[in-house]
Formats: C-alpha cells, structure tokens, sequence
C-alpha cells in the first residue's frame, strides 16, 4: 500500500485531479504504466475518478506488440476499466516521413492520446514516467547540453491542447513500482526494444549511470533533486522576465509583420541572466516558425544590444528575422513571406493525407450511417477540426488546396456566398498564417469544409444519409 499512499499524496498535494476528473490512462503495458493503472483504478473510487486505459500499438515488434494490447486490454477489463486500442503502421509512417523512429513513436502516441481525450470528454492524461526517468532525463540534457531550463528536468504536469499532461509517478523510483506489480500479481510485458544501446536513453540507463554511480551511488537522487530545486528557480526566473517584458518591450504589428522594440540603456542594466531570458522570450514572441534560443544566437543578439552606441547595426537571426539598432533604439523585425501554394487531391474516402504545409495531416473515412453518432446536429457551423458528410452527395475526387484568389464559399447557416477571405478576418486566423490553411473542394469545384473556419451546406448529414465521410484533421 505504500505506492498508493504516495501517489495519493502526490495527486493532492500536487493538485494533479480532483473529484469528478475523468483521465485517459497510457498504458504501454510496462510495470510502470500498469502499476499507474492499477494505483489511479484504487484511488477512483475515494476520489471519484473516472478512468480510460489507451493503449497505442506501433507495429515496431508485431509478436510482442500484439502481446502488450492483449495484455492491457484485459487487465482493463478485469479492473472494469474501458479500454482505447490504438494501432499504427510505424514502419511505413516513418519511411514516408523520414523521420527517426522514437520520434515518429512519440508523434503518433500523443497524437492517439489527445484524440482518446477529446472522445471521451477527458480533462487530464496520466503518463507513467518515474524518478529513474527523471534521473535518465536530466543527465541525457547534460551530456547534450542544455541551459537552465533544461534542468528542469519532466514536468510534474503541463497543459498542451487544452488537456493537463500530469505524472503522478515521478518521484517514486522503478524498484517500488516492481515491488508495487510483483505484490499485486499485476502483469506487465518487458518491451526487448530497452536493451538496445543504438537508443540514447537506453545506454545512458544501461552504461552511463551505473558507471557514474560507482561516484555517487545516490546519483539519481541527486539529479532528481537537482531538478526540483531549478523547477522552482526556473518558474520565479520566467516570471521576472516576463515582468521585464511589460516593462521594457513594446510590440507592433501590421498585416505585414511583428515588430519588438526596446531601449539599449534599460536593457543594459539589467543583470545578465535576466538579459538572456528577455531575449529569449522576445524571440519565442516574435517568431513562432521555429526556436531560435540557442545559447550562440542569444549571445549574439546580447552583445550587439549592451554595446556602447556607434554606427546601426542589423543583424539577420533567421531568414525573415532581423535584429536591427539604431542608436538606443533596438528592434526586432519578423517579415511576414506568404507560403508557397499547395494542392492535394483525395482519390479514396478512407486515408492519410499528409499536408506538410499547413503543418497538419487529414484523414478520412467511410462509415455507415447506423454505425455513426453523426446525426444532426453535426455539420453545425462551427467549423471544428472534424467534419461528416454525406458520402453520396459529395463528388470524387476531393481536392485540398490553399486559398486563392476569389475563393467564396456557401456556409452553412449563412443565405449565399461568402469571400474566404472575409471567413478568415471573422475567425481572426492571422494574416501570415491564412496561406497555410487547407481548403477541402469535391470535384464539381464546391468548397465543403475549411478546417478550424467553417463548414459548407453541401453534403450535410441528415436522416436519409445512408453512408458518411467522417475528416478530421490533426496537427503533425
């Protein structure tokens, strides 16, 4: 009972949930996820819990792969627990993506974990990561190195996409969690993958730490609480910047582009460390399109900003960023460039698209009419990332474009047409941002649905409607 005393102390000391939470559960089918499983199904009856156990199945390891969604499956249904199983052809994704396999895992997990959220109404997501993890963490981002808020180490919870990401196990170290599933007889499945040093985070499990500890034989211990200690001067050092940042920094923008400005003389009293935070939040403000805080560049932009006054100086930080002084005065100039167009066309009902351009993927699927819930009122003008048609009024193939010129749409609930552009305006999607937006079109022209805006009245579901087209779209 002393895992689940931790952990309940954890949840409420932390605030992690609270009664009435409904938490989608991962699990890998590992010791730590199973004992988390099992912990949270104990406490959910005193804390009034709901849960739901996902599962993802990679197709990395077929055998062991089908092992592990058994294996979770039906420990979920002996707990009584409902149970999300969700299967993915990695191999292929990652030969058409190129991206490197632990990447490409983690992508389409959360991606399932976030969808498992959405479906059942879920506020929060349990993950299994323990002190060891932390330790493993900490250590894999000094040896690559890493700057202050590296050392922060995992996050005890986070909110991403609406969602709190919360870890009730990571101050409990692997070897009560086993001693936790051993106790119980809960099963749990050994993933073969975790002895392959080709992984970084496996030799550093495997070679690195047991090597360092013959130095510190409490080195996890250590580096956990190295982590708890930055955690908190991490969080008081963001919020002296962002003070900075209200302070000293004035924004502007235009249709064009965002600009950041501030004084030298001001910025040059502050202390160093806070100089390299403000730095590093005005980069994060102004250019979302990717992460510019490396510690070179950050320096970079320092040293030109506490120089003595002379001649301006522009600085080029990324293609479409510039730093520029002109005396006191320093700016930071993001110029907007409007995205190459892009067309796609969807010759099947069922499939993945992916739209690299706009960052997302679209996938689509032909179910029947009894076997959906999308029935009026779906198809509601509310321009969400799913949408369901009615597959026999829609002609094939489907085209997903960005806009052009002229594009008008019929949307639904509205009397005609309506420029897209002006669509746009009204759903405040920014300027630089509105080329990268897909546009689905069926063969005969008609723009049906523009993901996140609006929907069209084409091809609504009614009561007649025998076969849907469900899409749904995803960031990538």
């Amino acid at each position: 009972m002393e895992l689940l005393k931790k952990v309940e102390s954890a949840i409420r000391n932390e605030q992690l949930a609270e009664a009435g939470d409904r938490i989608v559960v991962a699990v890998s089918g590992g010791p730590d996820s199973m004992a988390l499983l099992h912990v949270l199904f104990l406490l959910s009856g005193p804390m009034r819990l709901e849960l739901v156990a996902a599962h993802v199945n990679h197709g990395f390891r077929p055998e062991e792969s089908e092992r592990e969604a058994d294996t979770v499956a039906a420990y979920a249904a002996k707990l009584g627990v409902p149970c999300e199983i969700g299967r993915y052809d990695l191999p292929a994704f990652i030969a058409d993506t190129g991206m490197n396999p632990q990447a490409a895992a983690r992508e389409k997990r959360y991606s399932f974990l976030f969808e498992t959220a959405v479906r059942h109404g879920a506020s929060k997501i349990a993950l299994a990561h323990n002190a060891d993890d932390q330790a493993e963490t900490l250590l894999m981002r000094i040896l690559r190195g890493t700057g202050p808020s590296g050392l922060t180490g995992i996050p005890m919870r986070r909110t991403e996409k609406k969602v709190e990401l919360i870890r009730p196990l990571l101050r409990i170290y692997k070897s009560e969690i086993e001693r936790h599933c051993a106790g119980y007889g809960i099963p749990v499945c050994r993933d073969s993958s975790n002895d392959q040093r080709k992984y970084f985070r496996n030799a550093v499990r495997l070679d690195v730490i047991p090597y360092l500890r013959e130095y510190n034989d409490k080195l996890p211990e250590s580096l956990n609480r190295l982590a708890d200690m930055m955690q908190a001067e991490d969080d008081w050092m963001e919020a002296e910047a962002r003070k900075r940042f209200a302070e000293l920094v004035e924004v502007g923008r235009s249709s064009e582009r965002i600009e950041c400005s501030l004084g030298a003389t001001r910025f040059a009293t502050l202390h160093v460390a806070l100089q390299r935070r403000l730095i590093k939040l005005i980069l994060n403000y102004v250019f979302l399109d990717a992460d510019l805080s490396d510690y070179a560049r950050i320096e970079a932009v320092r040293s030109v900003i506490v120089r003595e006054q002379g001649e301006a100086i522009s600085l080029d930080l990324h293609d479409r960023l510039k730093l520029i002084r002109e005396y006191d005065t320093v700016r930071f100039v993001q110029a907007w460039q409007p995205p190459e167009p892009y067309e796609y066309f969807m010759e099947n009902p069922d499939g993945l698209l992916l739209l690299p351009e706009a960052g997302t993927e679209l996938e689509s699927r032909l179910i029947e009419a009894e076997e959906s819930s999308a029935v009026p009122p779906w198809g509601e003008p509310n321009g969400h990332l799913e949408a369901c048609f009615d597959y026999d009024l829609l002609h094939f193939p489907l085209t997903v474009r960005s806009r052009q010129p002229g594009d008008r749409m019929e949307p639904l609930g509205l009397k005609g047409t309506k420029k897209v552009k002006d669509m746009f305006i009204d759903k405040k999607v920014p300027p630089a941002a509105r080329g990268r937006v897909p546009l689905v079109l069926d063969a005969a022209g008609r723009i049906i649905w523009i993901p996140g805006v609006r929907r069209s009245t084409h091809a609504t579901v009614s009561e007649t409607t025998t076969r849907v087209l469900v899409m749904k779209v995803r960031s990538v």
